[in-house]
C-alpha cells in the first residue's frame, strides 16, 4: 500500500486503540509550518493559498505539500473557486487545541523561568558555603 494511503488507513482505523488514533492526529501537527498554517486558519474564517504563501514565505510546492498533509489528517478543508484555492479548518476544535497548547507552553515556560530564578538565587549561597569548607 502506498505511504499516503497507509497513513490515512492507519489514521481512520476505527479498530485501533484511541491512543494510536490520537498519536496519528499529532503526526499531522508535527511540523512548525503546519502549525503556522493552522494558526493562520484559526484567525480567519477562510484563507486563500495566495495569502498563506505571503504569510508563510514558503514556495508554492512546499506549502502544497504541507496542505496535503493537513488535508490527509482531516485538519483542513480546501475549496476551489475559479482560479483560487481557499482553506478553512475542518473542525473548530483545531483552533481550541492550538489555544490549549499555547496555554500549556506558557505555563511550562513560567515554571522553567521560576526554577531558573530559584537556581540562580541559591547559587551564590551554595558557592559561598562550598568555599568556606
Amino acid at each position: 500500500m502506498a505511504g499516503r494511503e497507509a497513513d490515512m488507513e492507519e489514521f481512520a482505523d476505527f479498530r485501533a486503540p484511541l491512543y494510536e488514533v490520537k498519536a496519528n492526529l499529532f503526526k499531522g501537527l508535527a511540523h512548525p509550518v503546519r502549525i503556522r498554517v493552522l494558526e493562520l486558519l484559526s484567525a480567519a474564517p477562510e484563507v486563500s493559498v495566495t495569502d498563506l504563501l505571503a504569510a508563510t514565505g514558503l514556495e508554492a510546492s512546499h506549502l502544497s505539500q504541507h496542505l496535503s498533509v493537513l488535508r490527509r489528517y482531516q485538519l483542513v478543508k480546501g475549496e476551489r473557486r475559479a482560479l483560487q484555492m481557499f482553506y478553512t479548518l475542518a473542525y473548530p476544535q483545531v483552533a481550541e487545541l492550538l489555544a490549549v497548547a499555547r496555554l500549556l507552553l506558557n505555563d511550562m515556560l513560567h515554571t522553567t523561568r521560576a526554577q531558573l530564578e530559584t537556581s540562580v538565587a541559591t547559587a551564590p549561597a551554595a558557592a559561598a558555603a562550598a568555599s568556606t569548607r
